[in-house]
C-alpha cells in the first residue's frame, strides 16, 4: 500500500466514522468518484502531503431549500472553499440548457454565500498536472500558509516569499517581491537566488539575469 493510499484510507474512514447525517454518510460510504480520487492522488496529497481540513461530499442546501454536495470543501479556520472535479463525456458535451443555467445558478449562490469556487477538469489532472498543482498551492494560499517541517527552518523573509509565491497564479518579479516585503530591489533578488538553490522557487524567465519567478514545482 503506497502512502497516499494509506493516508487516504485513514481520512475517509475517520471522516465516515464521524459523520452523522445519514444522507452524507451513505454518499461517503459509496465512495468517492474515480475524477476526485485521480485529483487527491495526483495533485492534492504531492503537493499539500495531508488532507487537514479537506471534507469530501459536502452537504449545502441551495435556493430551494434542497441539498446539494461538494466534491471537496476546504475549509480551514472556517474558510470556505469549494473544489468540483469537472469530467468531460458525453453528458458535459450535450448539457442541456436547464441543466445549464442551474450549473449557473448554483455557482452564483455559492459565491454569494462566501464560498471560493474552483472547477477543475479531469482532462487537465491528466495532461496539465504541474499547472492544476500550481494552482492549488495558489488555492491553499488564498487560506493558510501550508508549512512542512522543513519550513520551520526558514526564516521570516523566506516563510513569506514563500507565502506570496503560492498565492500568486502566475509567475514574480524581484520588483514585486521587493514591494511586497518593503525590502530592496537588491535583497529581494539575493532572497530569490538562495531560495532557487534550495529548490523553493523556480526561475521563470531570464538567464544571465533572472526576471521572473515562481513556485517550485518537483
Amino acid at each position: 500500500m503506497s502512502k497516499f493510499e494509506e493516508k487516504y484510507e485513514e481520512w475517509l474512514n475517520k471522516i465516515i466514522a464521524e459523520e452523522t447525517n445519514p444522507r452524507r454518510r451513505e454518499r461517503l460510504e459509496q465512495g468517492l468518484g474515480h475524477g476526485t480520487i485521480e485529483f487527491l492522488r495526483t495533485i492534492w496529497f504531492p503537493k499539500a502531503g495531508n488532507f487537514d481540513h479537506l471534507y469530501p461530499e459536502w452537504e449545502v442546501r441551495d435556493f430551494h431549500n434542497g441539498y446539494r454536495y461538494i466534491d471537496l470543501a476546504y475549509m480551514p479556520c472556517g474558510a470556505r472553499g469549494a473544489i468540483e472535479i469537472q469530467g468531460y463525456g458525453p453528458h458535459a458535451r450535450d448539457l442541456d440548457v436547464r441543466r445549464f443555467k442551474d450549473l449557473c445558478w448554483r455557482h452564483c449562490l455559492m459565491a454569494l454565500d462566501g464560498w471560493i469556487f474552483l472547477p477543475i477538469s479531469y482532462p487537465s489532472i491528466k495532461e496539465e498536472t504541474g499547472r492544476c498543482q500550481q494552482l492549488i498551492l495558489s488555492f491553499i494560499g488564498k487560506f493558510v500558509s501550508t508549512r512542512t517541517n522543513t519550513d520551520a527552518n526558514l526564516s521570516f523573509l523566506e516563510a513569506e516569499t514563500l507565502r506570496f509565491a503560492r498565492r500568486l497564479l502566475r509567475p514574480f518579479t524581484p520588483a514585486e517581491l521587493a514591494a511586497h516585503l518593503c525590502i530592496s530591489d537588491r535583497h529581494a533578488r539575493r532572497l530569490l537566488a538562495q531560495m532557487v538553490q534550495s529548490d523553493w522557487l523556480d526561475v521563470a524567465s531570464g538567464n544571465k539575469r533572472y526576471r521572473t519567478f515562481r513556485i517550485h514545482i518537483e
